[in-house]
């Protein structure tokens, strides 16, 4: 047998492709699976953007190459969004560049700045693409920890200066994935001091941009005063237009920095199927509506959960961003034997904390993806377990 290379021996199996499989065998024993792992948005496309695709798959101009760093028409679409969102002035021609999905620019942005050796500073716990996309280039990913007496902010004091000063990147994301905290313009001005300070590349992971709740509205890294200089911010329209499965997205910001991604991804791979990238101008472009409508909805579901486990329990606070909740597992528990117990005892599938990093340990992620119904049937299931937060591991 061939050995496989080094760069995979440290990266563990996927965390939700472990959860499928986990998932799998309950549904073959014949458990009704309440799923509330995955954020995969559970309600289709908006009609206009499918009707979009489908008009430009039927003209045999899309059907060759794209242009590497995507059709100039999403570009401007782009700039104008967040020209209109967040006041921030973009240049389409050279601080755009269109991504096969975010996931795929966080992690090639390391193979353009990360030799072997090189630190990054992740925080943890965290989307883990930023900490195994390191380790995949032979980096080492230094945990900034996100405590929950700190807002699930990384405290930027407690890294050292030494490790700092050897940094090349650095990892943020608000709304937060999977905590579910959002961040302030002056963290973000905290930052940007930071990163000047000891020359650091933020990459701001903005996935969770739209998704917000009761009033607030979650602010652009770019928008901070000196933020376009030291970095760049990836958004998507997976969540906002629920486009999970169509894998466009955005990286924009630093023209240095998007020259370097570029580099890479004209290495290895083709763009966007132009079709595609089409039907994402409709999308921004389009009716916005439904972004409300979604959130709307969202906040609903967030609202029957929160106080569900409340009632058993929990003492959480309404979320005010992404489509998620995260929560203290039980006394006697670890996160992933709560999963598990969570899922043969009751049906019902949340996601273990430290599948995102070793201070992910004692909580769990519940996505919001399913209606309030079923997320009232979840909630009784452990009622009727008497499963509760003060209550002992059986």
């Amino acid at each position: 047998m061939v050995q496989r290379a080094r760069r995979i021996a440290t990266i563990p199996p996927y965390l939700f492709a472990e959860i499928d499989k986990l998932k799998a065998e309950a549904r073959a024993r014949g458990v009704d699976v309440i799923d509330l792992g995955i954020g995969d948005p559970d309600k289709p496309t908006p009609e206009h953007v499918i009707e979009a695709l489908t008009a430009a798959a039927q003209d045999p101009g899309t059907h060759r190459y794209p242009p590497y760093d995507g059709l100039p028409e999403l570009k401007r679409a782009i700039a104008d969004w967040y020209k209109d969102r967040y006041g921030v002035e973009l240049d389409p021609e050279t601080e755009v560049l269109v991504l096969i999905g975010s996931k795929e620019g966080l992690a090639h942005i390391l193979w353009a700045y990360v030799d072997p050796g090189d630190v990054t500073l992740v925080p943890d716990p965290a989307y883990p693409v930023y900490r195994t996309g390191t380790l995949m280039a032979g980096g080492i990913p230094h945990a900034m920890p996100l405590l929950a007496e700190n807002g699930f902010l990384p405290d930027y004091s407690a890294v050292e200066p030494a490790v700092a000063d050897k940094a090349k990147l650095l990892f943020l994301n608000y709304p937060n994935n999977p905590t579910a905290a959002v961040a302030t313009p002056e963290f973000f001005a905290t930052t940007v001091e930071f990163a000047r300070k000891h020359d650091i590349i933020v990459c701001h992971d903005f996935a969770y941009c739209e998704t917000t709740f009761d009033g607030y509205r979650a602010p652009s890294f770019l928008a901070t005063p000196g933020a376009k200089e030291v970095g760049v911010e990836f958004n998507s329209l997976s969540k906002p237009y629920n486009m999970t499965g169509w894998r466009v997205a955005f990286a924009v910001g630093n023209k240095d920095v998007l020259a370097a991604l570029s580099i890479i991804k004209t290495n290895i791979d083709s763009g966007v199927f132009n079709a595609v990238q089409l039907a994402a101008r409709a999308a921004l472009t389009g009716p916005q509506d439904m972004i409300a409508e979604m959130n709307k909805m969202y906040a609903g579901r967030r609202d029957v959960l929160i106080q569900g486990l409340n009632s058993l329990g929990w003492q959480l606070e309404p979320t005010k961003g992404t489509f998620y909740v995260w929560a203290p597992v039980p006394e006697g528990y670890t996160s992933k034997s709560f999963a598990a117990e969570l899922l043969s005892r009751c049906g019902v599938n949340v996601t273990p904390g430290n599948g995102y990093g070793e201070y992910g340990e004692g909580f769990f992620r519940v996505a919001l993806t399913v209606d309030e119904a079923r997320m009232a049937e979840a909630v009784q299931r452990l009622r009727e377990q008497g499963i509760t937060f003060t209550g002992k591991k059986r």
